[in-house]
């Protein structure tokens, strides 16, 4: 059969799609989302309402390319509210988190005239079914999901209730997939979770995420460990430590901040403070002097004046972060924080995130420009710029190069030397390739659509 598959919201939702359609190339073909299909999988995301919508537009769009299509929804909407996508005009199957086997079974199955559901309890989960799996498309970097679930309880998400507690793959299946990944080709791996810094909590001997990604890196398997985000709580002294003094592991953290005002991260509910926060990348600065550091806003949460914004605007402006990624605040049903007073108005959260993108714009050119005229090693990816032609990839610490020169081959480590930074992109010659050769030049880049 010919599938369209396209997928909403996070990686973790985008590793997932890349798990399902790893599995149904086997048999079948892949095609665009925006052409005629036989079966279109859409997989969801619920983190707001307007995820929801969007995922509703999906289905209608799939019933108009093809009418007589299959359409199957999986996901984290799939799993919330399986009953209202089952009411969906068009829909055949709702397949929730975790049922790989009744997906590809409904995939391949014909339509009995009403839609079948398949969604499981995932509180009740104490497993995490799905590890690694080719990259995601455009990427030589491969990810490994190493947990699943949240234990917190923030007052904007919606997540613990999709995605069910957290919990832990044993080390040895994570070591046993980074082995074959290498095996495979690959010369990176992204570490990856829902609430990644809880790892090893649920395991019978404890282990946390630290002692585990010493283990990758002692094993020598893999010559690039990233990590995905973490929580401010979740970045001991120990990890910083064992990141400064390793070849491998990418000085790359992704801390998520979310405000700036301790006020609003009360509201929040998160476990930590602007002090706090900031106390901690003082800390990673010092151990990490050239390490990207990132983070998450939300801004426009309930309750945020216009005082409290210019003051975070001010305390983001202070940190050592290299890049955001900005959110304006929206409502998700069954949050508490749709409950909260003071909402502020549409326009008013509009601006406020234009102007927070926009310091984290200029942050990430100040950071960027820093490093011209220097040679640093970056991995090609397999995306080439198409107004210009040049090879793309980052460096260890998460530098976006676009290269130009001889032997620029997706998933080789060149080193290059750069030079100024235009439209979120350092311009670079490639110097030498690197002469490490690995076992597969261009492992298997499966795409996911969308």
């Amino acid at each position: 059969m010919r599938i369209a598959i396209t997928t909403l919201g996070c990686k973790i939702n985008q590793y997932d799609s890349a798990v399902i359609q790893n599995r149904l190339e086997l048999k079948h073909s892949f095609v665009p989302f925006e052409t005629a299909a036989d079966c279109y999988v859409i997989n969801t995301c619920t983190v707001t309402d307007r995820a929801d919508w969007e995922a509703r537009q999906l289905v209608r769009r799939a019933k108009r390319m093809n009418p007589g299509a299959r359409v199957l929804v999986t996901g984290c909407y799939a799993q919330v509210s399986p009953d209202e996508v089952a009411r969906l005009e068009g829909v055949d199957y709702v397949v929730g988190l975790n049922r790989l086997d009744d997906l590809l079974r409904f995939v391949e199955a014909a339509p009995l005239g009403e839609t079948q559901v398949a969604v499981s309890d995932v509180k009740r989960e104490r497993g995490v079914p799905m590890l690694g799996t080719p990259a995601l498309p455009g990427h030589t970097r491969a990810f490994v999901k190493i947990q699943e679930g949240c234990n917190y309880s923030c007052t904007y998400c919606i997540i613990p209730t999709a995605r069910g507690l957290s919990r832990s793959v044993m080390p040895r299946d994570v070591l046993a997939q980074v082995r074959q990944l290498a095996d495979s080709g690959y010369q990176e791996i992204v570490l990856t979770g829902i609430h990644l810094g809880g790892y090893g909590q649920d395991l019978p001997a404890k282990l946390d995420l630290t002692a585990l990604v010493e283990q990758i890196a002692e094993s020598g398997l893999m010559s690039r460990i990233r990590l995905s985000s973490l929580d401010p709580r979740e970045v001991p002294d120990r990890l910083l430590d064992l990141m400064a003094g390793s070849d491998s592991i990418c000085p790359h953290l992704h801390i998520c901040a979310q405000a700036g005002d301790d006020a609003i991260l009360k509201a929040m509910r998160r476990n930590y403070d602007t002090a706090y926060y900031r106390d901690l990348l003082a800390r990673v600065r010092q151990r990490l002097p050239e390490a990207a550091i990132g983070s998450d806003v939300i801004v426009g949460f309930p309750g945020e004046s216009d005082g409290q914004f210019e003051a975070s605007l001010m305390y983001f402006n202070d940190l050592p972060l290299t890049y955001f990624h900005v959110s304006p605040y929206s409502s998700r049903r069954g949050t508490v924080a749709t409950t909260l007073p003071d909402a502020v108005p549409t326009p008013v959260k509009k601006l406020r995130a234009q102007r927070m993108r926009d310091l984290g714009a200029r942050k990430k050119q100040e950071f960027c420009a820093g490093f011209a005229g220097q040679r640093v090693a970056v991995l090609v990816e397999g995306r080439v710029d198409k107004s210009t032609g040049l090879g793309r990839g980052f460096s260890r610490n998460y530098l976006p190069v676009a290269i130009a020169g001889a032997g620029v081959l997706p998933n080789r480590e060149v080193t290059v030397r750069l030079g100024e930074y235009r439209s979120g992109w350092l311009r670079g010659i490639a110097d030498t390739v690197a002469t490490v050769e690995t076992p597969a030049d261009q492992p298997n880049l499966t795409a996911t659509g969308g």
